[in-house]
């Protein structure tokens, strides 16, 4: 992070939060723990994207690990002994961890996971939730719940599934073996992998041809994919209305202009 970089308070330590130009920036900070998720950090997430998409300076959302040795490891089992010891206890936790991987998926700007070192198990459903994915070449990816003896839900399932297909699903499951960034391109897991000592540099270049772009053009981008991705239940009436906002936006107006006048255009997401 950089000095000038506006900071959002949280009621936990374990995540932060950090307005940085165009960038959001919310960072897993338990690197003691490899950035293992715990029950209060799965309760932040929504907090810090209600601010991020309140703010209109905010155009690309950027989740990292803090330190070098991790994205996010998987959730603190050392935890579970009290916030997964009874049924209802149980209950409580899924849900919380239901609401902050779905308002991530749902989320109406751009997100970017930025993963160094482990991304594993929660690591893995949070990542699959962003839009994108930039790893470093050490990056290691994996879900051990065949180890573990655990159930996987549906809902997570099915959105990786939706992005590496039904065939690379059932061999991260079936294995539960670690895999390689190059392993992880190769199915599509990824988009990007680069050197670790360029990930950073990398990533807030990649944001800034975003954060150059229509926020509305992107907004309904995300949104129409997101329908799509559902087949026979898409709302392709709320997909037209998404496109029909954007001619009628300034922003339209400004993107003419700035296309007959040669100049770079300054969207306002209006």
């Amino acid at each position: 992070m950089i000095n000038d970089a506006v900071t959002i308070p949280l009621r936990t330590d374990n995540m932060l939060a950090e307005i940085d130009g165009p960038i959001g920036w919310m960072v897993f900070n338990k690197p003691s723990r490899r950035n293992a998720v715990s029950l209060d950090m799965w309760e932040a997430m929504p907090e810090i994207l209600d601010r991020f998409e309140q703010d209109p300076a905010v155009r690309v959302i950027v989740l990292k690990g803090a330190g070098d040795v991790a994205f996010v490891s998987g959730a603190d089992i050392s935890q579970f002994e009290t916030s997964r010891s009874s049924p209802e206890a149980n209950e409580h936790y899924d849900r919380v961890l239901e609401t902050a991987t779905k308002r991530l998926q749902e989320c109406g700007k751009p997100t970017i996971a930025m993963i160094r070192g482990w991304c594993i198990g929660g690591g893995m459903a949070i990542a699959v939730c962003c839009d994108m994915r930039i790893a470093t070449e050490g990056s290691k990816f994996g879900i051990p719940a065949a180890r573990l003896g655990l159930g996987y839900g549906a809902p997570g399932v099915g959105k990786l599934m939706d992005l590496v297909g039904p065939s690379f699903t059932k061999e991260i499951f079936f294995t539960a073996r670690h895999f390689s960034a190059a392993e992880a391109a190769t199915m599509g897991l990824v988009n990007r992998v680069v050197t670790d000592s360029d990930i950073e540099s990398y990533t807030r270049q990649y944001c800034a041809t975003i954060a150059d772009n229509a926020p509305m053009t992107m907004h309904a981008l995300k949104r129409t994919v997101g329908e799509l991705i559902r087949g026979e239940k898409a709302d392709l009436d709320l997909c037209a209305r998404l496109v029909d906002a954007c001619f009628e936006s300034e922003d339209f107006i400004e993107g003419r202009r700035a296309f007959m006048e040669k100049r770079r255009p300054v969207f306002r997401g209006v």
